[in-house]
């Protein structure tokens, strides 16, 4: 089970442009590519990220843009997993 995030952890979430959704305990970001093999490119690296950490994103591709939400369904909001997966998204994003 994972723990629940702190504010030091939202705070660094929010200042990494993840931006939290009212009525619900997420935080969502859209990274935007050059074309649809650079997005689809970032979300097979990030689904292997993702199965490393057992711990899914929710997600959707159009075209050259990829729309994520995190949050920690097992304790109904954020955690420090989420954490971790944004900040290895974020490296992979730069990387492309």
């Amino acid at each position: 089970m994972s723990d629940p995030i702190d504010d030091a952890g939202r705070t660094a979430l929010n200042a990494a442009g993840w931006v939290a959704t009212e009525g619900r305990d997420v935080v969502q970001k859209t990274y935007v590519f050059h074309n649809f093999v650079e997005a689809f490119g970032f979300m097979t690296r990030a689904a292997i990220w993702a199965e490393k950490l057992n711990h899914h994103p929710e997600w959707s591709n159009v075209y050259k843009r990829v729309d994520i939400t995190l949050t920690t369904h097992d304790i109904g909001g954020l955690s420090d997993l989420d954490l971790k997966l944004a900040n290895k998204l974020d490296d992979l994003a730069n990387d492309t």
